[in-house]
């Protein structure tokens, strides 16, 4: 059987395809090296818990829903190679989301942002802090725009002067309406846990902060929700003066809301020609309304940073969250820390390569040396594999994969093992090294494949049943078993065969690593004689 087997051949076609990988891996004008997950790369990783109101259970499409806004919401912001996933089901789900690289705090702080909005006629307003004595005066409103939008007017002088008719309504929250003003008089809004998100039952009236904390309000009903909105777009005004600005867009139906209850507070006086743009139960502006806006567009402004109405327009543009959002645990990973898990872990991985070449040139001779030039071939066609990868699907390696990586090192050192083991017992039986190297692949290949089949079974089941860097890790061993089967079937095994054509292999000197007194077959003294 050996006579049909062409070791120079398979040697070639490995080589072309060795070859084919680097000119693939290093092609002009792509990355270079492998993508670097989050633990080597640094970033940050936001763990958040999902609530729902008390009596209510979590539900899979509310899960499922959330993932995919926040899945958005950090794209919109342009973060790549972000991951966000689900770790757990029911009540006690877990979102993750990593971000890899660095990243701006107003993207994490947008993860948790419920972006409930409603538009709400003012009632009252009044200082954030309880003065000590209160003897504001009105001032009139901003002069009117050139074209209908709801601009934000200078800071708006406090007003107790409250509507009556407006008060007196009914108000589902409170028991009274004289609790509902007292709550109102004693609210301060510096020592107060409303500007971390407020409930905001649209329905109901309202008592509540400016996001800065300088004023309180009372508000009505909302006329307009978020869904009203069609889309939001944050920009600097045409005209050139001005700041930083969100334009909204209404619906059909969002519109004609919109332009009736602009027509009502057109007519009232001030407080109550105000409209307040309410997120998440925190007011962040509130303009006055100085004429009906039929056009179904709107513009939100006021002291808003370039960041500020960006992460305003990405909340309103992608909706609101169906469930509230709690941060549980925010790990900053510095590129720093990646670099020193990265070169511990090159460390630990050289280490032991090293310890595997040195037990294969002691115990093996000649054949350890073809063992290590296999080693160091598996090992560049992985590293040329990763970087294809990385470009093609997307694959970063993390630490969990350079843990899969060296624990590949003792698989792929198996395969050797066992072809060389078989060689020497097919010697011991008397056979020819050459006929022994073609029956010891016979009787070796089935037990490699075996081997490397409960590996591949191993890192499939990881695969698909875990979840972040436990998969990497399962990625990277079932990889690197594939190559261990392309790199002892075409390249040791070519190479072994042509070892034991050679003169020197057949004399059975000490250094072959098979030689039959080491093996037991004869002893020195016959050898020498």
């Amino acid at each position: 059987m050996a006579k049909h087997y062409r070791p120079g051949r398979s040697l070639l076609l490995f080589t072309l395809g060795l070859v084919g990988l680097l000119v693939w891996a290093f092609l002009p004008g792509e990355n270079h090296s492998p993508k670097l997950g989050l633990d080597l790369r640094g970033g940050t990783q936001v763990i958040l818990s999902p609530k729902v109101a008390a009596g209510q259970s979590l539900s899979q499409e509310q899960l499922n829903q959330t993932v995919a806004i926040i899945r958005q919401r950090v794209d919109g912001f342009g973060v790549a190679e972000s991951e966000v996933t689900i770790q757990g089901s029911g009540d006690s789900a877990k979102i993750i989301v990593t971000i890899p690289g660095e990243t701006s705090r107003t993207v994490v702080d947008q993860l948790k942002t419920t972006a409930q909005l409603n538009f709400r006629p003012v009632i009252a307003i009044d200082f954030g802090t309880p003065q000590p004595t209160a003897s504001p005066t009105p001032t009139t409103s901003a002069a009117p725009s050139e074209s209908p939008s709801a601009e934000a007017t200078p800071t708006p002088t406090p007003t107790v002067s409250v509507a009556p008719e407006l008060l007196l309504a009914p108000i589902q929250s409170l028991d009274a309406a004289g609790d509902f003003s007292d709550r109102f008089t004693a609210l301060d809004c510096n020592n107060s846990d409303i500007l971390n998100g407020a409930t905001d039952d649209p329905a109901q009236y309202l008592i509540t902060c400016e996001k800065d904390g300088s004023f309180k309000y009372v508000l009505a009903p909302a006329d307009l929700v978020g869904t009203d909105i069609e889309s939001a777009t944050a920009g600097l005004p045409q005209q050139g003066a001005g700041g930083w600005q969100v334009e909204l867009l209404m619906t059909t139906e969002g519109a004609k809301k919109f332009a009736t209850s602009t027509q009502t507070l057109s007519a009232q006086q001030t407080p109550n020609d105000q409209f307040a743009i309410v997120l998440d139960g925190v007011v962040i502006s509130a303009p006055s309304v100085n004429e009906p806006i039929l056009g179904g567009s709107a513009v939100i402004s006021g002291s808003f940073t370039a960041d500020d109405a960006r992460a305003l327009a990405q909340v309103l543009k992608y909706g609101a969250l169906p469930v509230s959002l709690e941060v549980d645990e925010v790990q900053q990973i510095s590129p720093t820390l990646g670099a020193d898990q990265l070169r511990a872990g090159l460390i630990a991985g050289g280490f032991g390569l090293l310890l595997v070449i040195i037990y294969l040139l002691l115990y093996y001779r000649a054949l350890g040396v073809i063992a290590v030039i296999s080693l160091f071939a598996a090992a560049a066609m992985t590293y040329f594999v990763i970087i294809i990868l990385g470009r093609g699907i997307g694959f970063t390696l993390t630490l969990a994969g350079v843990a899969g990586a060296i624990v590949s090192i003792g698989i792929t050192a198996d395969s050797f093992v066992i072809y060389f083991e078989r060689i020497r017992d097919e010697i011991r039986e008397g056979k020819r090294l050459r006929v022994a190297v073609e029956q010891g692949w016979i009787r070796a290949r089935r037990t490699i494949l075996a081997a490397d089949f409960v590996s591949l079974l191993a890192a499939a089941i990881l695969f698909y049943l875990s979840v972040g860097s436990v998969r990497g890790f399962a990625f990277t061993l079932g990889l690197i078993t594939f190559v261990d089967i392309a790199v002892a079937f075409v390249l040791t095994r070519s190479l072994v065969t042509r070892l034991a054509s050679s003169k020197w292999m057949n004399k059975g000197s000490a250094m072959t690593g098979v030689s039959p007194a080491r093996l037991g077959v004869i002893s020195a003294k016959e050898e020498v004689n």
